[in-house]
């Protein structure tokens, strides 16, 4: 039987005026995980995985769902390729590409993911879906060996995505401007994810969920805007 790739792909952990983590999308989160009984959290976005891994058992609780954190794995390979499902947290980008690359994990990742095990990302994690982390906004608190990713959609996400105000002078630099730097040098398409809104993907098909939408940026093209639960099958090529 042919794998399916599952993807949810969120911008935010929280969204203005939102309470508790995730609050916004909880119950297309718990539906993404239907079908399993045990997640693999993958925690190296932030620097105290103990307390990040805690947080995240605990949003779970009462839902039937385990979690377990890939950082107190006895083998952190074996953890990945006989994980069920994946969520892996927002924090900063660099710290999590190069945390698994220096565990040797990525591409067991990437191919357990492939091989049809759910995953779920929230910003940083959403990033490392992309080809690259390129597109995070991001300090590089530390340099991964490469800033190639898991490339499980083939174009890049720019999380927390914010329009520039329209007629407000520019007394700083926009994130449109940032992408457009970035098409100065790479042909990717890239999607400025707003806060409140995910990608929900399987297989050949992609649907932006949430309330807010996101921004569709191309080489030498207009940027577009995409509505809440437009299909964006093209991106997948």
């Amino acid at each position: 039987m042919k794998s399916v790739t599952q993807l949810l792909l969120i911008s935010s952990s929280f969204v203005p005026g939102g309470a508790n983590y995730l609050d916004y999308c909880a119950a297309d989160v718990l539906s993404f995980y239907r079908t399993i009984t045990r997640i693999l959290f993958i925690p190296y976005a932030l620097k105290d995985r103990d307390a990040y891994a805690e947080k995240i058992a605990g949003h779970f609780d009462g839902s039937g769902l385990l979690v377990e954190s890939l950082h107190t794995a006895p083998d952190q390979r074996a953890a990945i390729e006989n994980a069920e499902a994946f969520f892996v947290g927002g924090g900063n980008t660099f710290r999590l590409l190069d945390a698994l690359y220096n565990l040797g994990v990525l591409h067991a990742l990437r191919n357990r993911v492939r091989a049809g095990a759910p995953y779920l990302g929230v910003s940083a994690g959403t990033n490392l879906a992309c080809p690259t982390i390129k597109t995070t906004n991001d300090m590089p608190i530390v340099f991964p060996p490469s800033l190639d990713a898991l490339g499980l959609v083939p174009f890049q996400i720019n999380p927390h995505f914010i329009d520039a105000e329209p007629g407000s002078p520019l007394v700083h630099e926009t994130r449109e401007e940032r992408i457009r730097e970035f098409h100065d040098e790479n042909a990717t398409p890239v999607l400025g994810l707003r806060e409140g809104a995910w990608l929900e993907v399987a297989n050949s098909s992609i649907t932006l969920r949430g309330a807010t939408g996101a921004m569709l940026f191309q080489a030498n093209t207009a940027p577009i805007d995409c509505a809440p639960n437009e299909s964006l099958d093209s991106l997948l090529g």
